[in-house]
């Protein structure tokens, strides 16, 4: 009897351990969540064609199918999402049924938080500082993050998704420039402090990007090991949101533009927003 009590008291002061845990990162979460949302500007400015008169061709196009005449340039957007996110490889996928919620700054981070429905339910987040994943809502399978190659790589991720979400964050000022490549192709490079990425946008006659890539600090690769890789997706089914023109399709994985080309990311958009500040 004492041993079955000693082990029901241990279980217990287990379950609430994991329960504090779960509540930290909780409150990580909001946290994070709170402190990006308070970067979209009270008194936006207004989008006009002269802020974009000196970019390169496709650039000049991204933005006029982007952003409206007179939109308020609003870089801090919220998305919500379903679709699918794989767990497996490119021979056998392991698509899981996905819900997430993200909001999304860039330069400065994103939180992206999402469950897992199909066998064993997994949750979690992922944030330009931290990756938390639980099986069950409650027990740890992967909590990483705080080096140099997370932020690295989370950097290129939002990045990128800028290009998706929030062109308004992609305007030329202070740590964003742009170049061209082809005339349908322009690279947008971000820049925060030691984080430097390049993202190409390639776009149609009318300026809707089609896709994006970039060399991505993964480790991503049989080796397990931090390299630039190629990373990518592509862009469909866009809507008007507040003056934006958004894509709520979003395929997007490893090795983009090689035979290797493997997209575990398959997002179908719900809504997108953009939030007032908090």
């Amino acid at each position: 009897m004492k041993i079955v009590l000693f082990l029901l008291a241990a279980l217990c002061l287990c379950l609430l351990a994991l329960g504090i845990l779960r509540f930290l990162d909780w409150r990580g979460d909001r946290q994070e969540w709170q402190r990006l949302a308070a970067l979209q500007p009270a008194a936006p400015p207004i989008y006009g064609s002269d802020r974009v008169a000196g970019l390169p061709d496709p650039a000049r196009r991204y933005f006029g199918f982007t952003i409206a005449e007179g939109t308020p340039l609003l870089p801090v957007a919220e998305i919500d999402m379903g679709g699918r996110f794989s767990l497996g490889t490119k021979e056998a996928p392991n698509y899981q049924p996905m819900e997430a919620r993200q909001i999304l700054a860039a330069p400065e981070g994103f939180v992206w938080s999402v469950r897992l429905r199909g066998g064993m339910p997994i949750s979690g987040s992922d944030t330009g500082t931290w990756m938390r994943f639980r099986i069950l809502g409650l027990v740890p399978v992967v909590r990483v993050g705080g080096t140099d190659d997370h932020r690295r790589s989370a950097f290129a991720r939002f990045a990128a998704e800028a290009v998706f979400w929030s062109p308004a964050a992609l305007l030329p000022g202070p740590g964003v420039t742009w170049s061209e490549l082809d005339e349908d192709t322009a690279r947008v490079t971000l820049r925060r402090g030691d984080l430097e990425q390049a993202v190409d946008v390639t776009v149609d006659a009318e300026g809707r990007p089609l896709h994006v890539s970039m060399q991505r600090w993964t480790d991503a690769n049989p080796e397990k090991v931090h390299r630039l890789q190629p990373f990518g997706g592509y862009l469909s089914d866009f809507r008007e949101v507040g003056g934006y023109r958004l894509p709520f399709r979003v395929e997007a994985g490893n090795m983009f533009g090689t035979d290797a080309y493997f997209p575990f990311f398959l997002a179908e958009v719900t809504d997108i927003r953009f939030p007032p500040p908090e």
